[in-house]
């Protein structure tokens, strides 16, 4: 856990402040205007899915601009109207009228009132005329042509408020303060309007607000189903128009604990639940939100090619020429469309969105009974589902691979999506979504940049720092966890390997300086090749002709020493195959002398403040060096240390003798790897079995039995063991003619390097 702590860590800590800061923004305690804008942008996105499935229930007729062609300017005349109003109510029988158009002022564009003044001035001596006037008066009354098509029909006017100036005739309120029993709702009250004459008021059973109830952007995304004017409050045309289809016998408040009735015991009892429609069948329940203000649940792009709603020609409907299964039962709402009536609304579905279809939306919603609203208890949902994501996120995404947190980040994102989208279209639930969004998105971007930064930088610089020392493969490996690796300083068993070309001095005197550096670039090009590529070892250093290497730093291997013994079998015959080549150009002969040691060494980046570089240090080391000096006396081309030999035993090896190196008292013994024990043919065991026979011999003083054996060895010998078989030979005749003492231990000193 310390080691995922210490890598993992910061990222957590900042993935959990970012879900901090979101969880804040859900709850109302942290404002980010940008998150608003785009849970605004997602409300109307999900809006603008939804497919428009035409509402046969509710029909708008429409003041076009055939209407116009047909009947005139607008606003017609009164009589007009109530040429319209009959037709609706009752030649089509619908089920109620809507008048998203308002009659404030008296209609006198029949002319009556100035014949009735000539009447009684300059024409009052005309026979006849007074009469005449009195018998036309109730054709040219257009008001009370209106009012008369009006009276005892279903037919519902509209009326829009102002500032402070109250013109016309108000309706009876849906209810009033007192029934509240000191309550307040929460309802944008105003003192203003521009209501209908009292003419027509009195003749309609009832009058809803034209309300459009734009936000700061201008767009309607809502509407306030009741307003408050004086003592009461007054409904809005869609709402009023709905109770008059409905036959709703009231509206008011529903408070928390009320299911059908309106007891002062009840409405005392908690706030403010719903708007309630009370009809014969049983009651609509409208949750509202601030301002007593309904979502609008818009059906389609709008429009009478929108999909949503059936729209027919007021004209048509004046001449009959609409069937009459369209309109027949169906609630009418009287608007237009036409260009330069100034009757379009921007909405989250068109920037030109048809007045009149804004209430028709509505009334759509209160038929069905469903109306998408924010709950009460949103932000704690939404705070709960981005402790959720921003949780398993911010954990997660740090230890996966770039393609997983990729996966994780779209499954998360979706499923929250997903389930916001469900809510919104099983359930009417209205959350936001745009703060789980781009957490996820930020969360993600954050391990991007992270990784970028941080993991892929250090893992360029690591790269850097070890792509000569190492393969390439090891590069890669390191490089998926930078932070186990690093140059710091530290004792570990290692290891260690110095390699040297025998005569270097007298070859570069034979050679020209260009066939020099051709013949040093092949010679250390082929033995870097084996240390650093095909046995994953550490090359450190070319020291002349001279290379150093080591095995189990910075990446550690278990079994250092059998790579560095297998490396060194490899690159005498690497030289070997090279010498051939040599000596084809006419080069001086190569060989080379190979130490290998194991034991616990002193790693890291060392070196000055002016040069560093990544090391290796340590008494064993200084005796890998010694090695490869002594593998010229022995004649042998590499030399191992008794350490090594114990710690890759699937080797044979050839015990070469018990040395005291300069700069150590303690003797080791030294070997000369041959070859894998299971690669070793039977006449090579036999003679390695034979020498170690014959070296015991010699430590036993046995000086004829050990000459007449190394005779018998070097006669059989391949050529390249005569060297050694000669040396102890040397070494018997000189211990004949010069007894060692009394206390030889058999052990070979070197006084130099």
């Amino acid at each position: 856990m310390r080691k995922l702590l210490h890598r993992y860590g910061a990222r957590w800590a900042l993935g959990l402040a970012l879900c901090a800061l979101a969880i804040l923004h859900a709850a109302g305690a942290l404002h980010v205007d940008t998150l608003d804008r785009m849970d605004t942008f997602m409300s109307g996105l999900r809006m603008r899915l939804e497919k428009p499935v035409l509402d046969p229930r509710v029909v708008i007729v429409d003041i076009d601009e055939k209407s116009l062609a047909e009947v005139g300017r607008f606003p017609w005349g009164r009589n007009v109207m109530a040429r319209l109003v009959e037709q609706l109510t009752v030649k089509y029988e619908v089920a109620a009228v809507g008048f998203d158009v308002s009659f404030p002022e008296p209609d006198t564009s029949s002319g009556y009132d100035v014949l009735k003044q000539l009447a009684q001035g300059e024409l009052q001596q005309v026979p006849g005329l007074q009469g005449q006037l009195a018998r036309l008066q109730p054709q040219l009354d257009y008001d009370g042509l209106l009012a008369q098509a009006i009276a005892g029909q279903p037919v519902v006017l509209g009326y829009s408020l102002s500032g402070s100036q109250a013109r016309g005739m108000l309706p009876k309120p849906a209810f009033t303060e007192d029934i509240l029993n000191g309550r307040t709702l929460d309802a944008y009250t105003v003192a203003g309007y521009e209501a209908n004459i009292p003419r027509l008021q009195q003749a309609a059973l009832s009058a809803g607000i034209f309300t459009a109830m734009p936000d700061r952007d201008g767009v309607v995304r809502s509407t306030a189903l009741l307003q408050k004017i004086g003592k009461g409050y007054y409904p809005t045309l869609s709402l009023a128009t709905a109770a008059v289809a409905l036959r709703a016998r009231s509206i008011a408040p529903l408070f928390e604990g009320t299911v059908d009735t309106l007891s002062a015991a009840e409405r005392s009892n908690g706030g403010l639940d719903a708007i309630a429609l009370f009809h014969a069948e049983g009651n609509i329940r409208i949750p509202v939100g601030e301002g007593l203000t309904a979502t609008v649940q818009y059906r389609g792009p709008g429009g009478p090619h929108g999909g949503g709603y059936r729209y027919v020609s007021a004209a048509d409907v004046l001449r009959g020429a609409v069937p009459a299964g369209q309109l027949s039962g169906a609630i009418v709402l009287v608007g237009t469309t036409a260009p330069g009536l100034n009757d379009l609304r921007a909405t989250p579905v068109n920037a030109q969105y048809p007045g009149v279809e804004i209430h028709a939306n509505m009334i759509s919603s209160i038929l069905d009974g469903s109306f998408k609203f924010r709950p009460d208890y949103a932000s704690q949902f939404e705070a709960a589902q981005l402790l959720v994501l921003g949780v398993l996120l911010a954990l997660a995404l740090p230890v996966l691979a770039p393609a997983w947190s990729i996966l994780l980040s779209l499954l998360a994102a979706g499923a929250g999506g997903a389930l916001n989208f469900y809510l919104y279209r099983a359930h009417d639930l209205v959350f936001n979504m745009s703060s789980m969004l781009v957490l996820a998105l930020a969360l993600f971007i954050l391990n991007v940049a992270w990784g970028y930064f941080f993991e892929v930088r250090r893992g360029r610089a690591l790269v850097s720092r070890f792509g000569e020392y190492v393969a390439p493969e090891l590069v890669a490996e390191m490089a998926e966890n930078p932070e186990k690796y690093n140059m710091d300083g530290e004792s570990r068993e290692l290891t260690v390997m110095f390699v040297d070309v025998r005569g270097f001095t007298t070859i570069s005197e034979g050679l020209t300086p260009k066939a020099l550096r051709e013949y040093i670039n092949l010679y250390l090009t082929a033995m870097s090749t084996d240390i650093r590529d095909s046995h994953r070892g550490t090359l450190d250093k070319y020291i002349g002709d001279a290379v150093m290497a080591f095995w189990g730093a910075p990446v550690a291997f278990p079994d250092h020493a059998s790579r560095a013994v297998a490396t060194a079998l490899l690159m005498q015959a690497s030289a070997q195959r090279l010498n051939q080549d040599f000596l084809q150009r006419g080069w001086p002969e190569l060989k080379i002398g190979i130490g290998v040691n194991t034991g616990q060494m002193h790693v890291g980046d060392m070196g000055s403040q002016i040069r560093r570089a990544y090391t290796v240090m340590g008494d064993a080391v200084n005796l890998g060096s010694r090695l490869e000096g002594i593998t010229k006396v022995y004649g042998v081309g590499i030399a191992v240390g008794e350490s090594t030999r114990a710690a890759a035993p699937e080797f044979a090896y050839r015990e070469l003798d018990l040395v005291r190196v300069k700069g150590k008292n303690e003797p080791v013994a030294i070997f000369e790897p041959l070859a894998r024990e299971a690669e070793l043919d039977q006449a090579a065991r036999a003679e390695l079995a034979r020498w170690h026979a014959a070296l015991a011999l010699v430590r036993g003083q046995q000086w004829d039995a050990a000459q007449a054996a190394l005779e018998a060895l070097q006669q059989a010998a391949a050529p390249g063991a005569h060297a050694l078989y000669r040396l102890y030979l040397e070494r018997v005749a000189y211990y004949r003619a010069h007894p060692p003492a009394a206390d030889w231990d058999g052990v070979t000193t070197f006084d130099t390097k």
